[in-house]
């Protein structure tokens, strides 16, 4: 029997798991033998789950996590390739598949909490950084790694990570597409706590149960005011992010950052 006060399966939907207490949700990304990467199950669960849960007047809080060693590996370059080894139409599926989920935990009348339990890198980091709030584990680490593979930031990271630490930091990870530590994500005002590994979920569905319990409509009046304030233009920066991400996906280096990638070897760019 589940004791009171933990949660429980509320719906699988196979690469998303759905968990309740009371008011509280727990939305858990379950594809951990891929380090939770998006492939198309996972990103249509996640969007239809986000824009359930932010219409259910019975959920006061979510907190967002990953099952297994990883909170988010960012897009599953297996199926990014296809099987043709043909290069995807990333307009639509930002526009139609990931934009929806970031603005819909970003206009949820609800506090949303990000638990990193491992690497958020990629879309992955964008999830998390559209949270209200994003404690981490010890050992998590956090990379913006577009750059890696050719590609530019997407799904609202080219707001979202400057908007937490400044044009200079942001510039830093988006070119460098280096690892940051959770430690120095919390000096750098990424992230808002860091908690040892053993302790990170406890503490994390602690806090989202007490902004479950709390004043929910002081909480969404705060969003409105951060929306209003620091994400005015957000809509207009992921069109932007999609178009030019379209551009990336049809250039040689992105070609060969994917095929290096999958082939576990040094891309060899050619400036395209």
């Amino acid at each position: 029997m589940t004791a009171a006060n933990e949660f429980e399966l509320h719906k699988d939907l196979g690469a998303i798991r759905l968990y309740r207490r009371g008011p509280a949700a727990k939305l858990e990304l379950n594809r951990p033998e891929r380090l939770n990467a998006w492939n198309e199950a996972l990103g249509l669960a996640l969007r239809d789950t986000v824009l359930e849960l932010a219409a259910d007047d019975s959920v006061r809080a979510v907190l967002i996590t990953g099952a297994g060693r990883a909170f988010s590996s960012g897009v599953d370059l297996r199926e990014a390739r296809g099987p043709d080894s043909g290069r995807p139409d990333t307009y639509t599926l930002l526009t139609e598949r990931y934009h929806p989920i970031i603005m819909g935990i970003r206009s949820m009348p609800k506090p949303v909490v990000a638990a990193v339990n491992g690497v958020a890198a990629g879309i992955g980091l964008s999830l998390a950084l559209g949270c209200d709030l994003v404690v981490s584990a010890e050992s998590a680490y956090f990379v913006l790694a577009f750059v890696n593979i050719g590609l530019v930031p997407d799904g609202g990271s080219s707001v979202l990570v400057p908007s937490r630490i400044g044009f200079a930091r942001a510039a830093e990870l988006a070119m460098l597409g280096s690892r940051l530590s959770s430690e120095q994500a919390l000096d750098w005002g990424l992230i808002n706590r860091v908690w040892p590994d053993a302790d990170l979920m406890p503490q994390a569905e602690s806090l989202v149960w007490q902004l479950a319990n709390g004043p929910t409509g002081s909480y969404a009046g705060t969003k409105r005011q951060l929306n209003a304030w620091l994400y005015r233009g957000i809509e207009d920066q992921l069109e932007l992010e999609a178009q030019i991400q379209q551009e990336r996906t049809q250039s040689a280096d992105v070609a060969e950052g994917i095929a290096a990638f999958a082939a576990k070897r040094a891309p060899v760019f050619t400036g395209d």
